[in-house]
C-alpha cells in the first residue's frame, strides 16, 4: 500500500514538473517578446532623435548663411559656409549622442583665470 502512495507521489511529482516547465517557458516566451518590443522601442526613438539633431543643425546653418547673404550681399558664399558649418556641427551632435565624443565637463566651459595660475 505504501508501494502505491510512493508511486502515484512521484508521478505527481513528474507531472508537475511538466507542467511548471512548460509555463515557464510561455511565459518567457511573453518576457522576451515584451523585451525585444521595448528594446526596438528604444531604438526608434534614439534614430528619431539622431536624425532630428543632424537635419536640424544643417537647416540652421543653411538659414543663418541665407541671412548673412541677404543681409550683406556676399552671393552664395555665406550659404555655402555656414551649410558646411551647420553640416559639421550635425556631425559632432549625432557623435556626442552616440557617445563617441563626450560632451564638454560645465566646468571645463567656463574661464576662470584664477585656476591659470596668472596671480590675478
Amino acid at each position: 500500500m505504501t508501494d502505491h502512495r510512493e508511486e502515484d507521489l512521484e508521478e505527481r511529482r513528474r507531472r508537475l514538473a511538466t507542467e511548471l516547465a512548460e509555463r515557464d517557458a510561455k511565459v518567457k516566451d511573453g518576457e522576451r517578446a515584451e523585451i525585444n518590443a521595448d528594446q526596438t522601442r528604444k531604438g526608434y526613438g534614439m534614430a528619431m532623435k539622431i536624425s532630428s539633431e543632424f537635419i536640424s543643425a544643417i537647416i540652421v546653418g543653411a538659414i543663418l548663411g541665407y541671412l548673412f547673404d541677404y543681409f550683406v550681399g556676399t552671393g552664395p558664399w555665406g550659404m555655402i559656409v555656414m551649410l558646411l558649418i551647420g553640416f559639421c556641427a550635425g556631425v559632432l551632435n549625432v557623435m556626442r549622442v552616440v557617445g563617441i565624443v563626450a560632451s564638454p565637463h560645465p566646468a571645463d566651459r567656463r574661464m576662470d583665470f584664477r585656476d591659470k595660475g596668472d596671480g590675478r
